[in-house]
């Protein structure tokens, strides 16, 4: 199942898996401090680069790791948590004898030990794959490729199209299944089409590594990497953008399977499903256009190369668990070319990593119950509520939206249900065969068990329990179709939830961060839901006409905005994120000032007001180091903003940020009234 969730979370996911407590029995941690003064560097002046002024400090004391392209409080909690709290679960577990078949000890302790054991892997070599390469081989009609690459899309091998399943957009009770555009190894098909110097290396380092990787697999094809990249440059030109993926009016096209296989008649697409085990009358699909030119595609394409392409998806899908020239050359050219991520981590720390890709529930579950303190999730249920409160404040308040359809919003945002910390119940993974030294295998296993988990959903009431995340996971996110949002136990701690620091300082970080995703509920698109989170319109015409002129002009602000020589900030592609940024802003200030009311005014801390702590709270929450390839690479298929961007972009459209820091008519972080956006 390869769609993307619909949900909209604070971080993309490639880095945010991470954090946690200290065990109650241990002894008193050290406090941390709300904003560590040493993470200022005075030679900047808040009013001219926020970031720079709150941050430099901290970011020339914090380079950025080698085995690391982004380095920032994410990726700091993503290591304590993974190298020292999931390390020592894990390791207890393997230190324990007699582990029962099937239980979540046996295959967490297992499977670790199966990507340790590098001595079996190096010795099987590619045997694990054989069985499906001779399937590729004896493929000679595009009905049997339709049936290799249904088998191996249950395996999470991409194809040139794919299929995910989640709520029905128009009816989010009941799961249905979707189908999507897919198999461009670069991920984004700005890859294939920019001539600056930056994409024009990728695509050359690219064609390299492919060739590489055919080698060491003694494979005879001539110039792969030129083919594949010739054939992907073909599927690219034919795909949606990222930013005309955003539009879900535009990519719900509800239709019968019958309807479906017609689009593509020579590509068996029931074969597709059938392998897939996939049973159901109706779908919904993503890109009419792109399923009648995949079609055209397909036929002009020899057969050659569509093996040879599939031959290199499945190979690239499972380089990281074969012997270790081709894990070190996947590394080289994702991690390094793609990301500018100097070196690999230990072995032990991507065992420890893999284990929790995998098996990250029964994981969390156990990370749960030694690290996540109860009191923690009443704590932030009342903040929950606190910015719902203010929310409604603020709908009340806005000259822009007309009175029928405030009544709306306020009905939706009384409808909005939120999780905390973990699940209420645990699913069932003892199904899945793990074994301590078939690493390939205990692969297959689990992708084995999340497909069948996933396509049993098709045209089943959604189980509106089930989380979108790991508990250990340090983010959280809005899911329009639930209209919920969540926050896991890995976030609510420094610095985003810090219980030692100052009012305003967790303002600035959890509160703001529960406003961002309270706030994703009404953007560019949660707000194309309604209270039960169908895609429904609620708005008057003249509301969303107002609406839409807000966010154009907040679109058309960060797409001026130059994030490398060459590379602006695609505002189209950010406006869901950057307007959550704002909304969490706003309403985390005015929870902050609504709590002070009637009491004293709070006293300074290390000079600075409780306004001035609050964005110095926002600050430390996004700061980062970023290697230019990584923040090429996030620009041209992230739909967030850089950190640096997500701290200096909203802040000249607050008033209260010139206010605090007494930021005169033309400093850079103050616009003036008519250019500021307002929308929440």
């Amino acid at each position: 199942m390869k769609l993307a969730s619909l949900s909209y979370s604070l971080l993309a996911l490639s880095l945010v898996t991470a954090g946690c407590k200290k065990e109650k029995e241990e002894s008193v941690a050290e406090k941390v401090p709300g904003y560590d003064i040493s993470s200022l560097d005075s030679t900047f002046k808040a009013c001219d680069d926020f970031d720079s002024y709150a941050n430099g400090g901290w970011k020339k004391k914090n380079p950025i790791p080698g085995t690391e392209s982004r380095w920032g409080a994410f990726g700091i909690l993503d290591k304590e948590n993974k190298e020292v709290r999931l390390k020592g679960i894990i390791e207890e577990i393997t230190n324990k004898k007699d582990r029962k078949k099937g239980s979540e000890e046996q295959q967490i302790a297992d499977y670790y030990q199966s990507y340790l054991d590098s001595a079996t892997i190096e010795k099987r070599g590619l045997e694990p794959l054989k069985p499906y390469l001779d399937k590729i081989e004896s493929v000679q009609s595009l009905k049997d490729l339709a049936s290799v690459t249904g088998e191996l899309q249950k395996l999470g091998v991409s194809a040139v199209l794919g299929f995910g399943v989640e709520g029905d957009l128009r009816n989010s009770k009941m799961n249905v299944l979707y189908q999507g555009q897919d198999g461009l190894s670069l991920g984004e098909k700005s890859y294939y089409e920019r001539t600056d110097s930056s994409t024009l290396n990728v695509r050359k380092e690219f064609v390299k590594h492919v060739d590489k990787m055919f080698g060491f697999a003694s494979f005879k094809d001539p110039n792969p990497g030129k083919t594949i990249l010739d054939f992907e440059t073909k599927l690219a030109k034919i795909q949606l953008t990222n930013v005309e993926l955003r539009d879900p009016v535009k990519t719900y096209n509800k239709m019968s399977t019958k309807e479906f296989q017609n689009l593509i008649p020579d590509f068996d697409l029931k074969t597709f499903a059938d392998k897939q085990d996939i049973k159901t009358d109706t779908l919904i699909v993503q890109n009419i256009p792109y399923l009648k030119n995949l079609n055209t595609l397909l036929k002009a394409t020899p057969l050659a190369t569509l093996k040879l392409y599939t031959r290199w998806q499945l190979l690239s899908q499972f380089a990281g668990f074969l012997p270790k020239n081709f894990d070190q050359e996947n590394f080289n050219f994702f991690s390094k070319v793609i990301r500018g991520t100097k070196q690999q981590r230990a072995r032990t720390e991507r065992a420890i990593r893999s284990t929790d890709g995998l098996l990250g529930m029964p994981l969390g579950k156990l990370f749960s119950a030694k690290y996540f303190p109860e009191e923690d999730k009443k704590k932030v249920s009342e903040m929950i509520e606190n910015v719902r409160t203010v929310y409604g404040e603020r709908i009340d308040k806005l000259t822009w939206m007309s009175d029928s359809t405030k009544a709306r919003a306020h009905k939706k945002l009384k409808a909005f249900t939120y999780k905390i910390g973990y699940p209420d119940k645990w699913k069932d993974y003892s199904s899945i065969d793990i074994k301590s030294d078939k690493l390939f295998e205990n692969v297959v296993a689990a992708s084995l068990y999340q497909h069948k988990e996933s396509v049993e959903k098709i045209g089943k009431p959604v189980d509106k329990d089930e989380w979108g995340m790991t508990p250990q996971t340090v983010n959280a996110y809005y899911n329009p179709l639930n209209n919920e949002v969540a926050f896991p136990a890995g976030i609510l701690q420094p610095p985003f939830y810090n219980r030692d620091a100052d009012d305003a300082i967790n303002y600035g970080g959890i509160i703001a961060v529960i406003g961002h995703e309270f706030t994703h509920g009404f953007d560019d698109q949660g707000s194309q839901f309604d209270e039960e989170g169908n895609l429904k319109n609620w708005w008057t015409a003249s509301d969303r006409s107002n609406f839409d002129k807000l966010t154009k002009k907040y679109i058309d602000y960060f797409s001026g905005i130059e994030a490398l020589p060459g590379f602006k900030i695609n505002g189209a592609l950010t406006i869901g994120e950057n307007v959550a940024d704002l909304g969490g802003l706003t309403l985390a200030y005015y929870a902050l000032e609504k709590s002070l009311k009637g009491k004293p005014e709070p006293a300074l801390i290390d000079g600075f007001n409780w306004k001035q702590r609050f964005f110095l709270g926002w600050a430390q929450v996004w700061h980062m180091n970023t290697t230019d390839a990584a923040l090429q690479n996030q620009i041209q298929t992230d739909p967030h903003a850089p950190a640096k961007d997500r701290i200096n972009g909203p802040l000249p459209h607050l008033k209260e940020f010139q206010n605090a820091w007494n930021c005169g008519a033309g400093s850079k972080m103050a616009l003036p009234e008519v250019a500021r956006v307002v929308i929440w």
